[in-house]
C-alpha cells in the first residue's frame, strides 16, 4: 500500500523520475519530484516505492559549482552578488537555501505561492534590494487551449517579471532567472527575464535556477558571462534553460585588510 509520505517512481514511465507522495485521494496519488520540480499525479497500481535512505539527492554537478570559485584571498577581497529567490515550493526553495549557504552567497528566500507573486515581488524588491531575482516554483506544458492556458504557472511568472522590470530596468542592475519545469521559455525572455526555462519544454532540476544565480553573483561585474559553458553547469543545459549575455555581480576590492 502507497501511502503519504512514501517515495515512488512511476512503472509507465520506466521509473525515470524519483517522486514524494504529498496526497491520496482513493487510489489515485499526488506526486512530487524529489529532485525535479514536478508535479503529477498517478494510480497507486503504477508506482514502486522505493526505500528513503536509498534515495540521495544527485547534486555533485551542482558541487563542480561551488568548486570552481578560485579567488585570491591573500591580496583581494570579494563581495559577492545578494540573491533574493522567490519560489513556489518550500522543499525546493530550503534545498536551494542549503546550496547558497555552501557557496558563502548572501541570499534571502520567500515561499509564496505562484498566484500571488506578481502582486508581492514589488515589496520584496524594495525590501532586500538584490542583484539576483529567481522567480521559480511549478509548471507544466499542456500544449492545448489558448496561449496563457498553455501552462500551469508561466502567466504568473510572466507576470511577476514583468513587475520586476518595472521596478528595475537595467538587465545589469537586477538580474532575472525565471520560470520551472516546462515553462514559456520566450515569453518568459520578451518579458524581461535574463534566463528562462525552458527552451524544449523539459523538466528542471530544483537546482539549476541557483546554480545559474551563484555563477553570476561569483563573476566580476567587469566581466561577461559565458553564456554556453553557464548553461551547460545545469542538469539539461541548454534543453532546460536558456538566456542573454550579461555581466557579472561581484565586486573585487583590495587591500583585503588595513594591516
Amino acid at each position: 500500500m502507497i501511502s503519504i509520505g512514501d517515495i515512488v517512481t512511476r512503472k509507465s514511465h520506466n521509473n525515470d523520475i524519483v517522486f514524494k507522495v504529498i496526497n491520496k485521494e482513493k487510489n489515485i496519488c499526488y506526486l512530487k519530484g524529489v529532485e525535479l520540480r514536478l508535479i503529477a499525479d498517478a494510480d497507486e497500481k503504477d508506482l514502486v516505492k522505493l526505500e528513503t535512505k536509498a534515495v540521495n539527492c544527485d547534486c555533485s554537478y551542482a558541487d563542480k559549482v561551488l568548486n570552481e570559485r578560485i579567488l585570491n584571498r591573500s591580496d583581494y577581497f570579494y563581495l559577492p552578488g545578494k540573491i533574493l529567490h522567490i519560489d513556489g515550493d518550500a522543499d525546493y526553495l530550503k534545498k536551494c537555501m542549503e546550496f547558497y549557504k555552501k557557496a558563502h552567497v548572501l541570499a534571502y528566500g520567500k515561499s509564496i505561492n505562484e498566484k500571488d507573486m506578481p502582486n508581492k515581488i514589488v515589496g520584496y524588491l524594495e525590501e532586500v534590494k538584490p542583484d539576483i531575482l529567481i522567480i521559480t516554483g511549478h509548471d507544466a506544458f499542456y500544449g492545448r487551449g489558448k496561449e496563457d492556458s498553455k501552462y500551469k504557472n508561466s502567466i504568473n511568472f510572466i507576470k511577476t517579471v514583468r513587475k520586476a522590470r518595472e521596478y528595475e530596468k537595467s538587465n545589469e542592475g537586477l538580474i532575472i532567472i525565471a520560470g520551472a519545469c516546462q515553462s514559456d521559455y520566450e515569453n518568459l525572455i520578451k518579458s524581461g527575464a535574463t534566463f528562462a526555462s525552458s527552451p524544449k519544454r523539459v523538466n528542471i532540476h530544483a537546482l539549476d535556477p541557483a546554480i545559474i544565480a551563484v555563477t553570476l553573483s561569483y563573476l566580476d561585474k567587469s566581466k561577461e558571462i559565458d553564456l554556453i559553458d553557464t548553461l551547460s553547469k545545469t542538469k539539461y543545459g541548454p534543453d532546460g534553460i536558456g538566456g542573454i549575455r550579461t555581466k557579472g555581480t561581484m565586486y573585487i576590492g583590495y587591500p583585503r585588510n588595513g594591516e
